[in-house]
């Protein structure tokens, strides 16, 4: 008598929240810490140069390492979840991070500031970008995925808002020690978190995951994670499907990070716009990119990806065609237009991108946007420097503008070309 009256009891809170949602906690509190940790040093570059007088071109190549290995590490570290977990992976990125910002007090050289700010940094943050939310939606959740995969992308927005502005004043109050150092503490701060919340698999917690009857079987384990991630980059290059998802995740890139986050402040500069203005316009984007994530995530559970993707990439071609007749000296209404639509639109491709990766390619999915994520990477790193060479030679960025805007037109076709309901490879 005494267990059949206690069953019911204790049923209702342990299921009362679902664990997933504990996991998806986590995962963003470590994502807004992760894209926090690889905005910083972009704010630290003139207080290196005063001091060490090491030249900004020097102090760019740390932050260039870490742009290319944030993407470039990101489906190794998918790989690597698979064979340690989510939990072991994040917690030792986030202790990297923490030490490569930390050690960066004793630099003396600028070799030190390539393996603190470039390596170390870089590898951590990598193992925390847009692969561990693949990962996370992937094994967590059914119901809702594209919802959380567009919450937990734009906890990268957040993470610019929250940590860029605290630490540009701790920069210039005190010196970019302190600020170093807030960084590493940070990072350190996270890791309870991870630890206590983020569980690998829901079978570890003895649940199921959210919104689905069972969880789908792991892959056998690999020889390493590195053969890992390769096999499957091997096996979904062999598909039109992977190419078509890289090619147009590369255009993403180019025409946001590398086109619009890297030169838009110069060229509104360029027309009169004081700095600080264009820098405000600038983080104005990244709050809309919240909104719009999120609304994306939503539309991605009820509409075909591909429409959404042809859609983003048609609206934001447009914006950047008629973006240079809208710089002006002053802030006018056409321009606020603009950052609204554009910050709507920033990152709103990711959560349809995910879930194709995971629709076509099961569970290696997660992996496959590893590799989409650092295509996208590639294109931001083109852009950023193709649009510094077109504003040396012709002094104006107009034609990075009307190219960035050809290409998104282009990006808009190979989504639409994706083929429906196709798994391009089986599930590994």
């Amino acid at each position: 008598m005494t267990e059949v009256r206690a069953a019911p009891l204790r049923s209702p809170r342990r299921h009362r929240i679902h664990w997933a949602w504990l996991v998806a906690v986590a995962a963003f509190v470590a994502l807004i810490g992760a894209a926090g940790f690889r905005a910083a040093p972009s704010v630290l570059i003139d207080p290196l140069h005063q001091e060490f007088g090491w030249s900004r071109g020097t102090i760019s190549a740390a932050v260039s390492i870490n742009l290319l290995l944030y993407g470039f590490i990101s489906p190794f570290a998918a790989a690597l979840m698979e064979r340690l977990g989510m939990r072991r992976v994040v917690a030792g990125a986030l202790v990297l991070v923490a030490a490569g910002s930390g050690l960066t007090v004793f630099m003396t050289a600028s070799w030190q500031l390539l393996l603190c700010w470039g390596v170390l940094v870089g590898t951590g943050t990598g193992a925390m970008a847009l692969a561990f939310v693949a990962t996370v939606t992937s094994r967590w959740f059914v119901r809702h995925r594209g919802l959380v995969s567009g919450v937990l992308t734009a906890a990268g927005a957040a993470g610019q808002l929250i940590f860029l502005p605290l630490i540009a004043a701790l920069a210039t109050e005190h010196g970019w020690r302190p600020a170093s150092l807030t960084v590493a503490g940070a990072a350190l701060a996270v890791v309870p978190v991870v630890l206590v919340l983020l569980r690998d698999r829901p079978s570890d917690v003895g649940t199921t995951p959210y919104g689905g009857a069972a969880e789908e079987e792991p892959p056998p384990p690999a020889k390493g994670s590195a053969v890992r991630a390769l096999t499957v980059l091997r096996d979904a290059a062999r598909t039109p499907t992977f190419w078509l998802l890289a090619g147009g995740f590369a255009i993403c890139g180019a025409s946001t990070n590398g086109l619009i986050g890297t030169h838009f402040v110069p060229a509104a500069h360029d027309h009169g716009m004081p700095h600080t203005t264009a820098a405000g316009l600038l983080a104005l984007v990244g709050l809309f990119d919240v909104a719009g994530t999120i609304a994306s995530g939503w539309l991605t559970d009820r509409v075909d990806p591909r429409w959404l993707l042809g859609a983003y990439y048609t609206l934001r071609g447009a914006s950047l065609i008629v973006l240079p007749q809208l710089f002006a000296p002053t802030t006018e209404p056409p321009m606020w237009a603009f950052i609204v639509f554009y910050g709507l639109d920033w990152v709103a491709t990711v959560p349809p991108t995910v879930a194709l990766c995971r629709e076509r390619f099961g569970l290696s999915g997660p992996i496959v946007f590893g590799w989409v994520f650092a295509s996208h990477q590639v294109g931001a790193a083109f852009a950023a420097f193709g649009a510094g060479v077109t504003r040396d030679h012709l002094g104006s960025y107009d034609l990075a503008w009307y190219v960035a805007g050809g290409l998104c037109a282009f990006a808009a076709v190979m989504s639409l070309r994706i083929r429906p309901n196709e798994r391009a490879t089986p599930k590994h």
